[in-house]
């Protein structure tokens, strides 16, 4: 027997701003900044919320909407770096002087989409498959356990994915190993600072939409993207 599929009220928005932070953040990648002792790339400081978002997802909704909204992430941060690429192509208007400026900085961007669309994919399921298999074994208590055990994983991968497909070859290997340690400190301690706010927005959620999902007979295979149950 097919069980109908259930309309949540924040789930849409919640996609949203997963995928709208996602594109922000690749494209802000392209600078290179410091602060303190720190070395990261610019879209550093808003990724890690997207790893919190999809804590919340798998937490709430279940690894399948999870995947759902991970897939949508990948789908529209590739073609929107496709047509950042185009643009680039485009013959350039009268009177129009930054065609270098723009290659210089959003020229980038493909590499930048590229290496980060690899990284967010195993960096993301990963992420997702341990919070879930997590909450099983937990019986739903603990959950900061869960957030910042799948976040020292999943990050622990996309950050270094990300950092080798999108600057070997361009930054000297001291500035590499920085930048990989630097942005895994950095997005763990996010996912730790931010532990209270993820708390009460997985408690509100749980209330607002009467859900509290268990992945008990979930098929984990990130590449199927059916949400339907059978009984």
């Amino acid at each position: 027997m097919e069980i109908p599929e259930r309309k949540f009220k924040y789930f849409d928005l919640i996609m949203a701003s997963f995928v709208a932070i996602l594109i922000i953040s690749n494209i802000t990648s392209t600078k290179i900044t410091q602060l303190g002792f720190l070395i990261f790339d610019a879209g550093t400081l808003l990724f890690p919320i997207s790893y919190i978002f999809g804590d919340i997802l798998t937490e709430v909704y279940g690894y399948k909407k999870a995947r759902r909204v991970i897939w949508t992430g990948f789908f529209l941060t590739a073609v929107g770096s496709l047509y950042i690429g185009l643009v680039g192509f485009l013959p350039v208007g009268p009177g129009w002087e930054f065609q270098s400026a723009y290659e210089a900085i959003l020229g980038f961007v493909p590499r930048i989409v590229l290496a980060s669309l690899i990284a967010f994919f195993a960096g993301e399921f990963s992420n997702s498959y341990i919070l879930a298999k997590m909450k099983i074994l937990t019986k739903g208590k603990h959950l900061w356990s869960r957030t910042i055990g799948s976040t020292i994983v999943g990050q622990g991968i996309d950050t270094g994915l990300f950092a080798l497909i999108a600057f070997y070859g361009v930054l000297p290997i001291d500035v590499l190993v920085a930048l990989i340690v630097s942005n895994y400190v950095f997005k763990v301690g996010i996912e730790v600072l931010f532990t209270p706010v993820t708390y009460w927005v997985v408690n509100l959620l749980k209330q607002k939409e009467n859900q509290d999902y268990y992945d008990t007979k979930t098929n984990f295979n990130p590449f199927s993207l059916s949400e339907k149950e059978t009984q």
